[in-house]
């Protein structure tokens, strides 16, 4: 997939089906002239339905095509005959997305297991026909109920990944690099800070055909929890993630500043990311020799495990991953 492919955020319109009118008709034969009321009750309306489809990854399917209009129900008619259901129209979502009313911006549901399927709006309910209104004293009823108008609106849809473990770090901390050597993504690499500007998913071998998945994330500056560099439209993903891998370069200036501002700006979008499980990877440890990284060791931030790794000369990655699966599995 593309970076500009990579779509998590969307607007749709939506509008279930009217219900069908009741029949107002009365039964006549060659030899019946007057018979009693046989009006069919009218169709439901078309529901709007959202349906999980873990084939798709991004929200992307859904940039150019916003309007969804569900099929109106059909009219009762003569001999009781109720009238056609509308179609109900199906929106495949992937899994892990948020769907909030856009006027409001309250969350109405998320779809976050295989094989679900959401009515967003419900098609409106067919309108009785007159055979129900028969009574002793009201023996030829001449009215039916009219179909239910369907329900329409702007609904906003989000996405927040569904993956095991979050890279989470400050950008150009090699997060990308990572992901490229652990998995088979192809994230765009280069030397300058937001070369990854939509997140990339990666899933990680591991040993005995076993596999976790790993999402690198577009780099935390300080500030982002109020929106400042890539914002929300970042710190989102990382709320499902069931482990936090914050990397930080071994060249920073100060390592323990760069973490606490890291963990202030995930407090501050959501107090409950703190209670994931976390582990530090000092990035680009190949420029240090064993000297460096004993005074570096004396300066990391307490609390926390950590390792020293390097994707490019491929060290410390299978403690890594062994490290990341027990966490994972604990």
């Amino acid at each position: 997939m593309t970076e500009g492919n990579f779509v998590d955020y969307t607007k749709i319109y939506a509008s279930s089906g009217k219900g069908g009118g009741g029949s107002v008709h009365l039964h006549r034969e060659k030899y019946i002239t007057k018979g009693g009321p046989d009006g069919g009750d009218g169709g439901r309306g078309g529901h709007i339905i959202l349906r999980a489809n873990p084939n798709l990854w991004t929200l992307f399917h859904l940039k150019f095509n916003k309007h969804f209009r569900a099929e109106h129900g059909g009219h009762g008619s003569k001999s009781r005959s109720t009238g056609k259901d509308g179609s109900d129209v199906y929106i495949d979502v992937p899994l892990g997305t948020i769907v909030r009313d856009s006027e409001t911006q309250e969350i109405l549901f998320e779809i976050t297991t295989e094989n679900t399927e959401q009515i967003l709006l419900e098609g409106g309910m067919g309108g009785l026909g007159n055979w129900n209104f028969r009574s002793p004293t009201n023996q030829t009823p001449r009215y039916a109920q009219p179909g239910i108008d369907g329900k329409e609106g702007w609904f906003q849809l989000e996405l927040k990944l569904l993956a095991d473990v979050g890279l989470v770090g400050f950008p150009n901390a090699g997060k990308s690099t990572l992901l490229s050597v652990l998995t088979a993504a192809k994230p765009k690499i280069a030397d300058y800070a937001f070369t990854t500007l939509k997140p990339n998913l990666g899933i990680v071998k591991y040993r005995d055909f076993q596999t976790f998945v790993m999402a690198d994330i577009p780099g935390i500056i300080e500030g982002a929890a109020e929106g400042k560099g890539l914002g929300h439209r970042f710190l989102r993903h990382i709320e499902r993630n069931s482990t936090l891998l914050f990397l930080i370069s071994a060249d920073s200036d100060d390592i323990n500043k760069e973490y606490a501002i890291l963990l202030n700006e995930l407090k501050k979008h959501n107090p409950e990311l703190l209670d994931k499980s976390r582990l530090l990877a000092i990035s680009k440890s190949d420029m240090l020799d064993e000297e460096l990284k004993d005074e570096i060791k004396k300066e990391l931030p307490k609390g926390i495990e950590t390792l020293f790794i390097s994707s490019i000369a491929q060290h410390g990655l299978v403690e890594l991953k062994d490290t990341l699966w027990k966490m994972l599995n604990e």
